[in-house]
């Protein structure tokens, strides 16, 4: 009988398997996602030996509890590490009630470098966590690249974001507005927002659907239009984000348009009695000034706890 994977070293999640390889990936050749970014991947210290700690668990088996994370700093302190990263956190707490405080304290008291992130609620102000004088809370920054990509539909070439591959076949698909595509039990809120199990398959199938960003995960979104049968989808940023647009690896053809544009292709679904449309998936551009900047989703400060100590202010 095989385990289950909650009861293994492996990760449930794929966040702390992607972090550690960010920091400390072997040379890896040949890599690409859909031809982006070809060539060898590395993590930043690809000679380092590692030591991993499973401290999170799916979220009806109780999260990231305060015991599995001071247990993993006391094993990590016995078991001699030179550098703690921990890309774990939540709201700013006192000290003496934050578990990553307390166990970052032992290990820096131990001459251990520990780095925690910041945290991916910005652009709000006041939102950074992990604030302890005694950790390097680091935040998310750009490159100097970019991923355009283009959707064209109307006679109209509109730029945008993206990781994925181009449609099958180079020719306009149908498109649909997710709320038109709403499944009998799901809300339009839900179907607006391309939340799991809002879209009826049999509306999606074969076509290209208009999900509005907010609420879920860019990439979950993906999947909820995967998994109903949709060729494509695009995201169109709500007001908040205005006209920041995102490249993510998406696994469909998919596309991220700012907020104006996103206007603009609403007003066209709704008059147009067969709305149609293609994804044109582009290539790495190098070059993008400024940079580096602040990622618009890193938590920014001012420290709420010790507004005398700077922790990712912009």
């Amino acid at each position: 009988m095989s385990a289950n994977i909650t009861d293994t070293p492996r990760d449930t999640e794929g966040h702390g398997s992607h972090t550690l390889s960010t920091a400390a990936g072997a040379f890896v050749p040949g890599a690409s996602y859909y031809g982006y970014a070809n060539g060898t991947a590395k993590g930043g210290s690809s000679r380092a030996r590692v030591a991993t700690y499973k401290v999170c668990w799916p979220s009806d088996e109780g999260g990231c509890m305060d015991a599995d994370i001071l247990a993993a700093f006391d094993a990590a302190i016995h078991d001699g590490v030179d550098v703690i990263s921990m890309s774990v956190g939540g709201p700013p707490l006192d000290y003496y009630q934050d578990s990553i405080a307390i166990g970052s304290f032992h290990a820096v008291k131990k001459g251990i470098t520990v780095a925690c992130s910041g945290g991916n609620d910005g652009p709000s102000l006041g939102t950074v966590s992990n604030v302890a004088p005694w950790i390097f809370t680091v935040g998310a920054s750009t490159l100097d690249r970019y991923y355009p990509s283009y959707l064209v539909y109307n006679g109209k070439f509109v730029k945008g974001m993206t990781f994925s591959k181009n449609l099958p076949r180079p020719r306009p698909y149908p498109m649909i507005n997710s709320v038109n595509a709403k499944a009998k039990n799901a809300t339009e809120h839900a179907a607006n927002l391309c939340m799991v199990n809002s879209l009826d398959p049999e509306k999606v199938k074969g076509k290209i659907v208009v999900c509005l960003r907010g609420k879920s995960e860019r990439m979950l979104k993906g999947i909820v239009v995967q998994k109903a049968g949709g060729a494509g989808m695009i995201i169109a940023n709500d007001e908040g984000n205005a006209d920041d647009i995102e490249g993510d690896a998406h696994f469909i053809p998919a596309i991220n348009i700012g907020y104006s544009d996103g206007l603009d292709l609403y007003s066209y679904l709704n008059s147009s009695k067969s709305p149609k449309g293609y994804i044109l998936c582009g290539r790495t551009k190098f070059g993008k000034r400024p940079s580096p900047t602040m990622a618009p989703f890193s938590s920014l400060g001012p420290n709420v706890i010790n507004k005398e100590i700077l922790k990712l202010c912009s």
